[in-house]
């Protein structure tokens, strides 16, 4: 009688509970939510592409009913990691160049190979082996400036990642564009296709305000702001670029691309090294996100950026990787976390400056809010886009564990990703990419490596 009676309960409470389609639960939950809630044995209910629930795990078993679950005991779920800057075909370049001066790398090595190798095929593939790496490493939305990028845009969505995808607009001959004008009209075509794609936001990516007139620049912005699009770009990366600048114009790169009316729209600026106090007001003016690279701008000697000005100024600021071709070489972005807490305090000699937490915000909501996507991603919260990421703390690396955010930026890295879910789907499970075929991917990079190394001067 009481074992029938336990029954009925059971069934009653799996008829009350809600359906949805997966549930997700863990040791920790960190959200990075407003209140940067933690929740112990949390769980995350997700109904097609978004979050319709977020709590203790029990409450959430009792009030929902999914069609499939992952349950991490000894895991850290947190917000996907969001980067904020890279080249991802590029990945097909990797190594090509390294230990060089920035002008150095992209004048004798990086432009003759483009020139030589991409295609729309070289692109796809390229992408596909950034897309696995970035996606078996954590991160969930990328920002992409390259170019053939309606090809970009189509892998990413074979891979199932989010990207922020801007075809790269520059003054010289390239391989999908003979002249500014040319790729100006490509990308338009480029901005209806993908409008109000659920994973792809369409952009504009001027390269640099040295590789591009004056006009094209303002003509990018025209035709972002026609089609509510980003714009993408290089700015003061280096001392080099600053100083021509300012013996050119009498002005920094920001007053320029200001003066140009460049952050008339929204705006994301890589790099930013070389700002000063008046430069970050501009930027903040603008409401231009920051993608902030620590690898590649120690790599190539850049400088370090002004990150913790950049933030007590309210300017958003994310982490990007960079191009993996050698201004950093790989797209772990859990990497990028550790360096960027660990450079500050460096260059400002005080250990105290940005802290775990703040760094590893950089990486989920404060990259989010760079890209004018907060309201999406970058948080785990009710009504928010379903990207999120398992992290093992099973292994060696990952106990004892005192302080969640100590132990994600200072101690995790790219390998202790087990689980990544984006827009609700799951795209790796337990280590292994859902959407696309590893041994395919590495088999056809190999044979790519094959040819760049047969056609271009490389440097040793």
């Amino acid at each position: 009688m009481l074992r029938s009676f336990s029954a009925a309960l059971l069934c009653a409470a799996a008829l009350s509970a809600a359906p949805c389609d997966l549930i997700v639960s863990a040791r920790y939950l960190v959200t990075m939510d407003a209140r940067r809630q933690v929740i112990d044995n949390g769980a995350i209910a997700i109904k097609d592409s978004r979050i319709v629930a977020i709590g203790a795990r029990a409450a959430i078993d009792r009030n929902w009913q999914p069609k499939r679950r992952i349950d991490r005991p000894n895991a850290i779920i947190t917000p996907g990691l969001v980067n904020t800057h890279t080249h991802a075909a590029m990945s097909l370049f990797r190594g090509i160049a390294d230990d060089l001066k920035l002008q150095d790398w992209l004048n004798n090595f990086i432009f003759p190979a483009e020139a030589k190798n991409v295609t729309p095929d070289f692109v796809r593939w390229g992408t596909r082996l950034a897309a696995l790496e970035m996606l078996l490493s954590g991160t969930t939305t990328f920002t992409d400036m390259y170019y053939f990028e309606d090809v970009v845009a189509e892998t990413a969505k074979e891979a199932g990642i989010r990207g922020v995808l801007g075809e790269t607009i520059i003054g010289f001959p390239v391989a999908d564009a003979k002249t500014p004008a040319a790729a100006l009209a490509f990308t338009e075509k480029y901005l209806q296709r993908f409008k109000n794609d659920p994973l792809i936001v369409p952009a504009i990516a001027p390269h640099a305000l040295y590789t591009n007139s004056d006009e094209t620049l303002k003509a990018s912005r025209a035709l972002a702001n026609k089609y509510n699009a980003p714009i993408l770009i290089h700015l003061s990366e280096t001392k080099k670029e600053n100083d021509d600048n300012q013996a050119k114009r009498k002005q920094t790169p920001t007053q320029t691309l200001n003066s140009l009316g460049l952050f008339k729209g929204r705006t994301v600026a890589a790099h930013c090294v070389w700002t000063d106090a008046a430069d970050q007001n501009l930027l903040k003016l603008g409401n231009v996100g920051v993608a902030h690279c620590p690898s590649s701008n120690m790599k190539l000697a850049s400088g370090a950026a002004p990150v913790v000005d950049m933030l007590k100024r309210g300017i958003a600021v994310g982490l990007g990787t960079d191009g993996p071709a050698g201004s950093n070489n790989d797209f772990d972005m859990l990497e990028e976390v550790d360096l960027a807490a660990k450079l500050q305090k460096l260059v400002r000699g005080d250990p105290e400056a940005l802290p775990a937490r703040q760094s590893f915000e950089l990486a989920t909501i404060g990259g989010a809010r760079a890209l004018g996507l907060d309201r999406e991603i970058g948080s785990l919260e009710v009504g928010k886009r379903a990207d999120l990421i398992a992290l093992s703390i099973d292994g060696p690396n990952a106990v004892p564990l005192f302080d969640v955010y100590s132990q994600i930026v200072y101690a995790l890295k790219g390998s202790n990703v087990i689980d990544v879910v984006v827009n609700g789907r799951e795209v790796v499970r337990d280590r292994r990419a859902v959407t696309l075929d590893q041994a395919a991917i590495i088999a056809k990079a190999r044979e790519y490596g094959l040819s760049v190394a047969a056609s271009v001067k490389q440097k040793h």
